[in-house]
């Protein structure tokens, strides 16, 4: 009987249901004819209407409707239930920063997805949208950084504030020019202070050199690793010359060479336990946030928990209503004389 139940559906108490065999049976015997009897009456005017074809076809549709009364109290006695399944998943316990290089140099369009040329700091975007959509347990924030570091999100488990947040970044274009690495990591890694987290960790993402702030990459590198927070660095772009759009009341733009401290992130990382990572493609970004997300995987808690709705009511309330409705039409239309 089961496969031709839903899988949200089952009874707690199918073998009542083997008393709905019966049911053809007493419809059979009922069916069959009795005895004749014959009876003595004063005048024949008493008959009429009596053996109507209406009140026949009445009769039988009040039988049936007893047999069904009878096979829906079989069914109530089965106790049919619904079954709703719900899933609730922990926290996975990981903490997550992102430092952004917002310097003007990731406007520099040197690389592309698909047919179209696209700045840095969009591939960059890219990914991390891509990245935090599939962690959906974890707590991530967002801080983005030029000559000074700003906190753009704090950790959160809300994925439409992430995704609204990476869509208002966008390029510094006031006077705090510069990068500012070691500052960054100052500030992301003061908001990874929980101790419950079994794993903190900090994904750099820059196309230049430390030149700005008060803490150099090192010295932030190891106040970071006493906190017991990992350091991914993300050297982004292409070797070469590049012009940067700097607006100045001219207009002027100016060229400069991609001079990322290559040495310095790969210290940085190697001090706290994480990796270095050069992204010269779309592509290869991608593969460097596959490689970061199955190094960051945690086991996860899912409580899975069935709620069971009774639906004994529905058949046992059609079975009430149908004998109620058979016994109103035999007290009544289908009442036979004495």
């Amino acid at each position: 009987m089961r496969p031709f139940l839903p899988e949200n559906f089952q009874f707690e108490s199918p073998h009542w249901l083997w008393l709905l065999v019966l049911i053809p049976l007493l419809a059979l015997l009922q069916g069959r004819a009795g005895r004749l009897s014959a009876l003595r009456f004063s005048s024949m005017h008493l008959l009429h209407g009596l053996a109507s074809k209406t009140r026949q076809a009445l009769g039988w549709v009040v039988i049936s409707m007893l047999f069904l009364s009878l096979a829906c109290g079989v069914v109530a006695f089965a106790e049919p239930q619904s079954l709703h399944t719900e899933e609730s998943v922990e926290e996975s316990g990981v903490e997550i920063f992102f430092a952004l290089d917002l310097s003007l140099s990731m406007s520099i369009k040197d690389m592309a997805i698909g047919n179209q040329k696209v700045d840095r700091l969009s591939v960059a975007k890219k990914v991390i949208r891509d990245f935090v959509r599939g962690r959906r347990t974890d707590r991530i924030g967002f801080v983005v950084f030029s000559g000074r570091p700003y906190l753009a999100s704090p950790l959160t488990l809300d994925q439409d504030w992430l995704m609204t947040t990476l869509d208002r970044i966008g390029f510094n274009q006031t006077k705090d020019m510069g990068t500012a690495i070691g500052s960054a990591l100052v500030t992301a890694s003061k908001r990874l202070k929980s101790r419950e987290a079994k794993s903190k960790t900090i994904i750099l993402i820059t196309d230049g050199a430390n030149n700005s702030g008060k803490v150099g990459p090192i010295a932030a590198a190891e106040a970071a690793k006493e906190r017991n927070i990992k350091i991914y660095t993300v050297a982004i772009g292409t070797e070469g010359y590049h012009v940067v759009p700097v607006p100045t009341p001219g207009g002027v733009q100016v060229g400069v060479r991609d001079q990322y401290d290559e040495e310095t992130l790969k210290k940085v990382a190697a001090t706290t336990g994480g990796k270095f990572f050069q992204a010269r493609d779309p592509a290869a970004m991608e593969k460097i946030f596959k490689e970061i997300d199955d190094l960051e995987k945690t086991k996860l808690n899912i409580r899975r928990t069935t709620i069971v709705e009774p639906l004994y009511q529905w058949p046992l309330a059609a079975a009430t209503a149908l004998a109620l409705i058979s016994l109103f039409l035999n007290q009544t239309v289908l009442r036979r004389n004495p």
